[in-house]
């Protein structure tokens, strides 16, 4: 059973030096999942899934150069997730995980990240498959995919091993609420 560290979300975070972080939002993504409960869970069971990415006008100039590559990764703020739990069962498994060992959304910082295959650039808009984010989520950042940069040789996947499950069958249900 997933222990509650912070329902509410507002205590436990701590000032860095240089005070609170703050991060703004740059864009919105657009997809066909308005609720969380069969959702993809990742963009390996989103295949073929199309959305757009909407990112505002005064950040347009920072797409040039982007479209050269077949891939990119969202940064996004999960901005349905309500409070925090330390310990969470995620849904490719049935027991209780420490919640840095998970992509649970319910994390002290709400942000998520996803890889999906860019398909355009077009007046601000980026046309995305394969993507498992609900719509009006607030994007935070985008950064392109480069294997050599984020496919390291002999990677290990801790207790997903065990499951047998695959995240291409898994969709979302109600547990993250």
């Amino acid at each position: 059973m997933p222990t509650s560290a912070n329902p509410s979300g507002s205590a436990g975070c701590r000032e860095t030096m240089t005070g609170k972080i703050a991060f703004c939002q740059i864009g919105i993504i657009h997809t066909p999942f308005s609720n969380p409960e069969g959702t993809p869970i990742q963009p390996t069971g989103a295949f073929g899934v199309k959305g757009t990415v909407e990112v505002f006008e005064e950040y347009r100039a920072g797409l040039e150069d982007l479209e050269g590559f077949s891939h990119i990764i969202l940064v996004y703020h999960f901005h349905r997730s309500r409070g925090f739990d330390l310990r969470v069962i995620p849904f490719m498994d049935t027991e209780p995980r420490g919640v840095f060992a998970t992509r649970a959304p319910k994390r002290p910082n709400p942000i998520g990240l996803s890889v999906v295959q860019l398909v355009k650039v077009e007046e601000g808009i980026l046309h995305v498959e394969n993507v498992d984010i609900l719509d009006y989520t607030p994007l935070l950042d985008i950064k392109p995919y480069v294997p050599e940069f984020d496919s390291p040789d002999g990677v290990r996947i801790g207790w997903l091993k065990q499951t047998g499950q695959s995240s291409r069958d898994t969709k979302a249900d109600d547990r993250f609420r």
